[in-house]
């Protein structure tokens, strides 16, 4: 992908979707969208984001995907929400400006991008209690399973194999 494709990519889509992220700013989100904080290092995050990006392409201003791996990230703008804080547990911000962590973050994302079903289904009584503990699992893993098993603050970089 080009450079100038890589950069409308990144005006289109609110986030970073080529293989260079300096195109990207924060300085567009609307405060009347969902806002997803992501670690952008991660790789299993950002096939998810993608995969959500592509279901909100025709609700343009709907979502706004936040990688919190930028060197620009500023918790301020987010409701306090450090970059430790958000590599801990998904972080989601409403349209009303509440914070959802954890399994409640993806119910709000869901349903902002059309899988409000899959947001529902996740918060049903029977599976939620499930659906903690298997979150809660990954989420003390990711980095170990993405390769950056030795970051404990900053900003992580995957290790080469």
């Amino acid at each position: 992908m080009g450079t100038f494709m890589r950069s409308w990519s990144c005006i289109n889509s609110r986030t970073f979707i080529g293989s260079r992220r300096h195109f990207c700013s924060h300085s567009h989100i609307s405060s009347r969208s969902v806002k997803v904080l992501y670690d952008g290092q991660c790789p299993i995050c950002v096939k998810e984001i993608h995969f959500l990006q592509y279901l909100q392409r025709h609700r343009p201003g709907k979502v706004d995907f936040i990688d919190i791996s930028l060197d620009g990230y500023d918790g301020g703008k987010y409701e306090g929400i450090s970059y430790e804080m958000a590599m801990e547990e998904m972080h989601v911000i409403d349209e009303k400006n509440k914070v959802h962590r954890g399994v409640p973050a993806f119910t709000v994302m869901y349903s902002a991008v059309g899988l409000g079903w899959l947001g529902r289904f996740i918060s049903w009584p029977v599976v939620r209690p499930l659906m903690d503990k298997a979150y809660a699992v990954f989420a003390k893993n990711r980095l170990k399973w993405t390769g950056r098993d030795e970051c404990n603050t900053g900003r992580c970089v995957k290790k080469d194999s």
